[in-house]
């Protein structure tokens, strides 16, 4: 069961993506109606996924909330909203945000979404994705050609990042130290061409790296 928080401005908007996500594989554990004063309550509920409501008009201030917050680092975050253009994505993408999809994506899609960014992938909608990777990723290597091959050790470090693992839990897996698994990041990202592992899970999805 996914354990879900939601965040919007508008009780009756708070009531209805309740009834949207009533499912026996979502427990909604605690609402609030903005996200800057929620910080104590996450940590009393442990939610799986933060899931907010932004305006339009409160996209940029979205963003600051989630900077000055930290929220994102600590808990998978999901945006819903309307008029979302492909630069705010990447945006919101790179401060963390897992998933960004619109308001009126079907309920069926919004539970597989809620699922997905638990698990730690990062999810666009698909009228969104052509535009949003390219802005995302940032890099000037063709698209089917890498600027050097991962080696097996950083395909598996990588996979790792796409399912949200801190460098600590892969460095316990992997049975290696914190700082072979920062090396492995930081290699990682130099030969995909981005600058955050938010960055480097998009690409290696698009590239077929990453297995979904």
């Amino acid at each position: 069961m996914i354990r879900v928080f939601i965040v919007a401005a508008s009780p009756l908007t708070r009531a209805g993506l309740q009834s949207m996500l009533a499912d026996s594989r979502v427990d909604i554990v605690a609402s609030a109606a903005d996200l800057e004063s929620t910080a104590g309550q996450l940590v009393d509920v442990e939610p799986d996924v933060v899931l907010v409501e932004a305006a339009p008009d409160t996209h940029e201030e979205f963003l600051n909330t989630l900077e000055h917050t930290e929220i994102a680092h600590d808990y998978p975050v999901m945006v819903l909203s309307e008029q979302i253009k492909a630069a705010w994505v990447s945006d919101a993408l790179r401060a963390g945000v897992r998933a960004v999809l619109p308001r009126d994506v079907a309920p069926e899609q919004l539970r597989a979404a809620l699922e997905a960014a638990a698990a730690g992938l990062v999810v666009v909608h698909p009228s969104e994705l052509n535009t949003v990777l390219p802005a995302t990723v940032g890099s000037s290597a063709p698209v089917d050609e890498l600027l050097e091959p991962l080696t097996r050790r950083e395909c598996e470090v990588l996979q790792m990042l796409a399912a949200g693992l801190a460098n600590k839990e892969i460095a316990a897996r992997l049975t290696i130290s914190d700082h072979t698994v920062k090396f492995h990041v930081a290699s990682i990202l130099g030969k995909l061409g981005v600058s955050t592992r938010t960055e480097a899970v998009a690409v290696g999805i698009r590239r077929g790296l990453v297995l979904l």
